[in-house]
């Protein structure tokens, strides 16, 4: 069995990192757990029982990190996931958390979990990098991508059955295909639209009053409005246009999908703001055209918010 690891949750993926690890160190890892920074990290106390051998095992304190991301055919090499002359990427930032750990005598060996692909080049670059900058022993640092998982896993085969993963507590997943051909669609003759004037005559639930509604707080809400109405004219004469007919379809089968999938997983997060930001970094992390026009994929996601085709409705009122 093979996971869409890009669909699971966070805290998904931690289950079947944590039993990965029962079956590599031992049951008596401790899971994950959130700490005071955020960060998410397993351990294990003693003597490996499989990793990284039998007949080499780690001895002593390990620490294990699972680093999940939503994106699709991600790398260890990505640059906001490791590049030391950057500010900031995620395994760099790691390096001052590792070294206080060495030096309180918390750490012996450090494990990475991520579903992403890493080549054997980067792993070395990566390996060696944690190493010096850590000061940490040769060969107490291990990568796992997804490749290496995979072969855990049908190592393993009573992994599945252990993180006992439920569809139930995916999170809020949905299709980007359609969506995209929209946006590429809409870019492509934007410029014919973009003289449009729309004083939105049409009934509508309040702005305010849908916010209250669905969450959305009144700061969220102030700037969204700001930064993306006035462009929403231009998507809804694209999307009436009698040329775009079958691009509409497309447009009312996406907000299908959307609406459904919000309603079903809405409670998963504090507020409609999260929701919003959520799907923004879900369409960019998951197609290269929405990421290539993220200011009219924002857009496109406000006017579905607008316009009532997402997120609940009050009473109805003319705006």
């Amino acid at each position: 069995m093979r996971y869409a690891y890009e669909d699971l949750g966070e805290a998904q993926f931690e289950s079947l990192i944590t039993a990965v690890c029962s079956f590599l160190f031992g049951p008596s890892v401790q899971p994950f757990a959130a700490g005071k920074d955020g960060g998410r990290d397993a351990r294990f106390h003693g003597t490996a029982e499989n990793h990284p051998s039998k007949a080499e095992p780690w001895v002593g304190k390990s620490v294990i990190q699972a680093k999940h991301t939503i994106a699709i055919n991600a790398h260890y090499g990505d640059s906001d996931f490791f590049n030391p002359k950057a500010k900031s990427s995620t395994l760099v930032d790691e390096i001052p958390k590792i070294i206080s750990l060495k030096e309180a005598g918390e750490l012996d060996h450090y494990m990475v979990f991520s579903n992403r692909k890493l080549t054997a080049g980067t792993e070395e670059v990566i390996r060696k990098h944690l190493l010096a900058k850590c000061g940490l022993a040769d060969g107490s640092v291990f990568l796992v991508g997804t490749e290496q998982l995979e072969l855990y896993l049908r190592r393993f085969p009573q992994i599945h059955a252990m993180a006992a993963l439920s569809p139930i507590d995916a999170p809020l997943i949905v299709d980007v295909d359609d969506l995209a051909s929209v946006i590429e669609a809409l870019a492509e003759h934007q410029k014919t639209f973009q003289d449009v004037v729309d004083d939105f005559p049409t009934p509508r639930v309040s702005y305010d009053e849908k916010n209250k509604v669905n969450g959305m707080s009144p700061e969220y809400a102030e700037v969204i409005r700001r930064r993306y109405l006035s462009d929403t004219p231009q998507v809804k004469a694209f999307l009436a246009h009698p040329d775009n007919a079958q691009l509409l379809k497309v447009y009312e089968d996406v907000v299908d999908e959307f609406e459904l999938k919000i309603v079903a997983k809405k409670t998963d997060y504090q507020s409609f703001d999260d929701v919003m930001n959520y799907l923004m970094d879900l369409l960019f992390n998951r197609d290269p055209i929405l990421r290539k026009h993220k200011r009219l994929t924002r857009t496109v996601l406000f006017y579905m918010y607008w316009n009532c085709d997402i997120g609940s409705v009050g009473n109805v009122a003319t705006n």
